[in-house]
């Protein structure tokens, strides 16, 4: 993956883009830290396809959210705390 500077990438859209559709992913930078991703519109896609449901969702979805979040009991017994007698 490049990486581009901010100004570069603003300046240079058209190339910018051209890049990400050619070679893949590209990365923008701003101040030296990565801050951003440019990927094609196809990439988008997979990975949205392949992404889990996210907590809105999970949260907005009609269907009972307790089935998977919460384990199924156990048949274990749990201690008891020694008296204080």
């Amino acid at each position: 993956m490049k990486h581009w500077a901010v100004q570069d990438a603003k300046a240079r859209f058209s190339e910018f883009l051209d890049a990400c559709l050619e070679d893949g992913p590209q990365v923008v930078t701003k101040r030296g830290a990565k801050t951003a991703v440019l990927v094609s519109i196809d990439e988008w896609r997979r990975l949205s396809h392949a992404a889990k449901p996210s907590l809105k969702e999970l949260l907005l979805s009609n269907e009972a959210r307790t089935d998977f979040l919460v384990p199924a009991r156990g048949k274990a017994r749990r201690r008891r705390l020694p008296s204080l007698q």
